[in-house]
């Protein structure tokens, strides 16, 4: 049977706009997670809208036998406990949903955001699976993973790592911008679960390093974004390779119409589980937009960053590599700890700006749409589209990057007089839900005195000159100067006539009766209109203590 796909039937709501005293209503705690998300039956009608029912073909397992915890499953021993040290106790909507029927054998459609627990969703049927049917192990792996990003294979492969902790299974994680001779060598040695992204999969196959014939599970995470990142092809070349007969478990956050085609083609009688409305955003989520010129948006990020400690742990979001590079270096310069992700920078500098992000060094971390669903990283607070994405979708997935694993956060976009109010209202239609005005009007950038005025780092012009003068105190004449005839012009120095009468010295008023540029500009620190913009923004969250 076909797999049937919502309509997105959202109309273009005209934007709310309000005032600049009333910010964002108090938040919850976003720290609020675990149990109590699932202290309500996953499947009752109050909670349906968090954890709808699964859907499936042909006797799919009833809604009454969804767990409700891990031990209510009959998991080997070694990964009860690998769990339990991990502190996993109750299990989220997709989890409670997709693992049983995943365990059965059955085909998994499953629609759900990132931060919703996807992976434990797939890996631990495998892990049961591949533990209790061992055969003798070959050079071809038995699972296989594929994942649009470096750094979500990575995060999978530890996951693999930890709750398969005492299985004596293998795997290995295969991804491009590194040398390929580990990941041959890991091939030969063979494996179990092989996790890999299109691109340097396809390369491996094609030089015969990789077979997929003995392949009993295909996992596909991901794949809306595997399309918006142009892997369809390569997924497709992927699939032409995998045995008839196999399991096939596929993820993905929206439901565009050549995923619906693809996951027509390689699914068999599925069980569909949809835990979110397709292409809608966390509800715990709080979701503003700043009208702001293109050219004030680095100014405006840096001084809410300096305004607002709450700001704690940021990501930006920009749509270009040279953009992220951009800002960071601004934040930089900023004194603000910032680092930049995208797929220019080599693998080690990803991981080490991915480090430090965790390890609460780096407290901005900017990033292209190609790091929107590889980021696993708990306590983000805010995320902020510095560039609205042409894709709405893409909106969907930054913003998932916060208010993870039931906690809560705040995503706030800037918004340009250009482009970007199409992209804007392309979002809202998507997700069904106007994004609140913040700062009435627009935001402007300051006239340059007054930018100048409230920078830390730009001091006013003459500002060092004024503090010399007050220092001195009143000084006498320069000599040759005021006190002496100006120079005959050189026409009289030449015995003619002079046309023109010669020009006064300009340093003719002794140095502190000369009018000082910027004498009474604002002290240090941020201020003028730039500041009061800004306080009117975050002056309400700044008693908000989390």
């Amino acid at each position: 049977m076909r797999v049937e796909i919502a309509r997105n039937r959202g109309r273009d709501r005209s934007r709310r706009r309000c005032n600049s005293e009333t910010y964002l209503p108090k938040r919850p705690d976003r720290h609020a997670h675990g149990p109590e998300l699932m202290k309500r039956d996953p499947l009752s009608r109050s909670s349906r809208r968090s954890a709808p029912e699964s859907r499936g073909h042909g006797g799919a397992r009833d809604s009454k036998d969804t767990m409700t915890s891990f031990s209510d499953l009959s998991l080997r021993s070694e990964i009860q406990a690998a769990l339990a040290a991990q502190g996993y106790v109750t299990p989220t909507p997709i989890q409670a949903q997709a693992i049983p029927p995943a365990l059965l054998g059955r085909d998994i459609l499953g629609i759900a955001q990132t931060g919703t627990g996807k992976t434990a969703a797939f890996t631990l049927p495998i892990l049961q699976r591949l533990s209790t049917t061992a055969t003798g192990r070959g050079a071809a792996p038995r699972t296989l993973i594929l994942t649009p990003t470096r750094e979500l294979a990575i995060q999978i492969g530890d996951s693999i790592a930890n709750y398969g902790a005492g299985l004596g299974l293998r795997h290995a994680v295969i991804f491009g911008g590194v040398g390929q001779s580990p990941q041959v060598d890991a091939l030969r040695r063979g494996l179990d679960i092989l996790v890999a992204t299109p691109g340097r999969l396809i390369d491996l196959m094609n030089q015969g390093h990789v077979k997929l014939d003995r392949l009993e599970v295909f996992v596909l995470d991901e794949a809306d974004r595997m399309l918006d990142m142009g892997f369809i092809h390569d997924v497709k070349r992927v699939i032409a390779k995998l045995p008839k007969e196999r399991q096939t478990l596929f993820f993905s956050a929206t439901m565009p119409k050549e995923i619906t085609d693809l996951a027509n083609r390689l699914l068999k009688e599925p069980v569909r589980v949809e835990v979110t409305p397709v292409a809608t955003t966390a509800e715990r989520i709080e979701q503003s937009v700043i009208f702001v010129p293109a050219a004030d948006k680095r100014h405006l990020l840096l001084d809410m960053l300096g305004k607002d400690a709450g700001m704690d742990r940021v990501m930006v979001f920009t749509r270009t590599k040279h953009g992220a590079n951009k800002v960071t270096e601004h934040l930089v310069k900023g004194g603000v700890s910032a680092a930049a992700i995208h797929g220019n920078k080599s693998q080690s500098a990803r991981q080490a700006a991915l480090e430090g992000f965790r390890a609460g060094t780096v407290r901005v971390l900017v990033a292209t749409d190609i790091a929107a669903r590889g980021i696993d990283v708990d306590g983000v607070s805010h995320v902020v589209n510095f560039e609205l994405p042409n894709i709405a979708e893409s909106y969907v997935h930054r913003i998932g990057r916060t208010a993870r694993a039931g906690a809560s956060g705040i995503a706030i976009a800037f918004c340009d007089d250009g482009e970007e109010r199409a992209y804007l209202r392309d979002i809202e239609k998507l997700t069904r839900k106007p994004l609140t005005v913040l700062g009435t009007p627009a935001y402007r950038r300051p006239a340059p005195a007054e930018a100048h005025a409230g920078s830390r780092h730009n001091p006013p012009p003459h500002r060092a000159e004024q503090h010399r003068g007050e220092r001195r105190g009143p000084q006498p004449p320069r000599p040759g100067r005021s006190n002496e005839p100006a120079r005959p012009a050189r026409a009289e120095q030449a015995g003619k006539p002079a046309n023109k009468q010669a020009r006064p010295q300009r340093n003719d008023q002794p140095r502190q009766d000369r009018p000082q540029h910027a004498r009474g500009a604002a002290p240090r620190g941020r201020g003028g209109a730039f500041g009061d913009f800004v306080s009117a923004i975050n002056g309400p969250r700044s008693s908000d203590k989390r």
